[in-house]
């Protein structure tokens, strides 16, 4: 497949507590994204880590790195809106630091966004020629939190949760203007205000391999996901947020 020509790219990824795997994990991104583009910045956020990622963040010797830090743990969606901020692409992508999904998934975004004339791409597990592996947990919380979404929001997507997504930089900048979840539903929330605002959005497949690294789902963050849901249909109906 040819590189895309220029899309002066901006990737940010959220890391918390990723010192050991830190290095690896962002050259193996680097060797992804060089096969579809020179042209990209990658914006490392440190969402108050109390490991040593700030340190292993050193030997990342490649000045299309920007590396991000501040003390407190805020949540993925603040260290997302965070990097945001510093993001210069024409286009923006995120994406986990923990490489569950294959950064090279990213490789077919782009076409996907021209030839849907897309104005937001979203990895999804549920894809027809996604490649997933995952725990059945998983797989059963995922399905159940789909569903309360429909039933909620009339959503039409299979997978919001997915954490590999590439949006033009106006839209971007236009949604971030409310999405206020700085924990778990950010992904959600930004999928809400797309859909009002009228935002073309298509899901591509991704290759998904679960690393069980012990910092996944559990009990307290399918409390946080389900607080942070409730909050964005409060702010949907009674507050009327996002019209």
């Amino acid at each position: 497949m040819q590189k895309i020509e220029t899309p002066d790219l901006s990737i940010i990824i959220p890391a918390y507590n990723e010192g050991k795997e830190l290095v690896k994990n962002i050259s193996s991104i680097i060797e992804s994204i060089d096969k579809v583009t020179n042209n990209f910045e990658l914006i490392i956020v440190d969402d108050g880590s109390t490991d040593n990622t700030k340190e292993e963040s050193k030997k990342l010797n490649d000045k299309r790195i920007k590396f991000l830090s501040y003390e407190i743990n805020k949540g993925k969606g603040a260290a997302l809106k965070y990097g945001f901020e510093y993001a210069k692409g024409k286009y923006v992508s995120f994406m986990d630091a923990d490489l569950d999904i294959n950064p090279s998934s990213l490789k077919n975004f782009f076409h996907y966004m021209d030839f849907y004339d897309a104005d937001i791409i979203i990895g999804s597990k549920r894809h027809p020629e996604s490649k997933v592996h995952y725990p059945w947990f998983r797989r059963f919380l995922s399905w159940g939190y789909q569903v309360l979404i429909f039933l909620l929001f009339k959503l039409n997507i299979r997978d919001t949760q997915s954490g590999l997504k590439l949006l033009k930089y106006d839209v971007a900048k236009d949604l971030m203007k409310k999405v206020t979840v700085k924990k778990y539903a950010f992904d959600l929330e930004l999928l809400i205000n797309a859909k009002k605002k009228g935002y073309r959005v298509v899901e591509a497949p991704i290759v998904l391999e679960y690393k069980f690294s012990g910092t996944g789902i559990n009990l307290k963050a399918v409390k946080g996901i389900f607080i942070d849901t409730l909050g964005i249909a409060y702010r949907n109906y009674v507050l009327r947020y996002y019209d």
